[in-house]
């Protein structure tokens, strides 16, 4: 079989198991490798299907660890604790109140890269204040959904841009402001629009009852000890990088787990691991399908036909191309979507700096959580909010999805300029 007859039989078996087969994304993409493998002639490879299934083995561990730290925060009740100080401290401020929610929602998928885990680790604390606000069901899944989506692309933990880096030997550093640019006015303009028109002013006395309790009283400052440490772990190799060794994502957010387990309330570490694997495993499978489904397509010569084509577009069709195929493919798998074409993308545009590349390519790759058939976010916000129409998230989530795509195609048109002082 021909490069381009393999790599469009692995897509349409990938497709068929996920859509029509309903099984989890990892295993159809396992298969559609293993596939790929026996038409291209191949057998069964398993030195490359294994290979293929550690290539983001970094990714995984960034993202257990990371979802270790979070279990931790809530078990300490550090979580609960932050909620409960932020909304407090800014409740009679509608606007700053509805950016204090985005925020909330936005940092469980800024420490894990995880829009599910966004969703479901704040939207229990967010949801019920949303509808005190006034807000409809479906706008207030709406702001949960976008909330995710912004958490998973914003800095400090990327996996679509790690992912598409490790396709192209693009080293994960500097990459916080590029995000930056893209996330803070989304988040801005998102927060507002979902939630300005239809909410309104609480009293203290409606927001003490929607509260989680804090545990502030009984343990003071130590519960914000596990985040200082992660922010020294995070900063400290640069300001002083001959005394302070960087120990790297994954260490670093074991180290604090370590922090909040002995900082707040007692819980049971080994506990709090294995719910953290419990939640990261469906990611973490996609990952290791990612990888085999990606090695399987080097090795069949499927990855280079896909990156000559792309090369051959003209310069107005590949940036339509990106705009549409990312979201499109990621309505499947957003991780599979930014490894499958996302690396070909960033290589078609070689002459604009990788990262800033990479950014607006997380953003359209991140559209795909709002997509069918999967829409991840979407579903999941639905079902902490208790709303069933999937069709009413998405039109409240339009506009906001719209600009995601006039923002990430701004990065790139912009990049020869922003390249200059970044």
């Amino acid at each position: 079989m021909s490069e381009a007859s393999i790599f469009i039989l692995m897509i349409f078996i990938f497709i068929i198991l996920t859509m029509v087969a309903r099984l989890p994304v990892g295993i159809s993409l396992i298969i559609a490798a293993i596939c790929g493998s026996l038409a291209g002639g191949a057998g069964l490879s398993w030195r490359h299907l294994v290979e293929g299934a550690f290539g983001y083995f970094d990714t995984i561990l960034i993202i257990l660890t990371a979802t270790i730290f979070m279990k931790t925060l809530e078990g300490s009740g550090a979580l609960d604790s932050y909620v409960n100080s932020l909304l407090r401290a800014f409740y009679r401020w509608r606007p700053i109140f509805l950016l204090i929610l985005m925020f909330i929602v936005m940092f469980p998928g800024m420490i894990t890269g995880s829009s599910v885990t966004a969703i479901l680790s704040a939207g229990p604390l967010v949801a019920p204040v949303l509808l005190k606000l006034g807000l409809s069901r479906s706008r207030a899944a709406a702001f949960l959904a976008m909330g995710g989506i912004l958490g998973m692309i914003a800095p400090p933990v990327n996996i679509l841009v790690m992912i598409m880096g490790a396709g192209v030997d693009m080293p994960y550093v500097g990459i916080t402001l590029p995000l930056l640019i893209i996330v803070l006015p989304l988040a801005i303009f998102a927060s507002l629009w979902l939630g300005l028109k239809e909410s309104k002013k609480i009293s203290q006395g409606e927001l003490m009852s929607l509260l989680p309790v804090s545990c502030w009283p009984q343990y003071g400052w130590r519960l914000i000890v596990p985040l200082l440490a992660l922010i020294f772990f995070f900063i400290a190799p640069s300001l002083w990088p001959k005394i302070i060794p960087d120990l790297g994502l994954p260490a670093s957010f074991f180290v604090a787990s370590l922090f909040g387990w002995l900082a707040g309330r007692p819980f049971s570490f080994f506990e709090a691991t294995q719910k953290a694997l419990e939640e990261a495993l469906p990611i973490l499978s996609i990952l290791i399908g990612v990888g085999m489904f990606t090695q399987i397509m080097t090795l069949t010569g499927s990855r280079g036909w896909l990156v000559v084509s792309i090369l051959s577009l003209p310069s107005l069709l590949l940036i339509i191309g990106m705009m549409l195929s990312l979201p499109l493919f990621g309505g499947v798998s957003t991780f599979g979507s930014a490894s499958i074409l996302g690396v070909p993308f960033i290589l078609a545009l070689i002459n604009l700096n990788a990262l800033l590349t990479a950014s607006a390519l997380s953003t359209f790759a991140a559209i795909g959580e709002l997509v069918p058939p999967a829409a991840f976010s979407a579903r999941f916000a639905a079902q902490v909010m208790g709303e069933r129409s999937l069709l009413s998230i998405q039109k409240n989530s339009a506009i906001p999805a719209i600009l995601f795509w006039i923002m990430g195609l701004i990065l790139i048109l912009l990049a020869p300029f922003l390249d200059k002082w970044i």
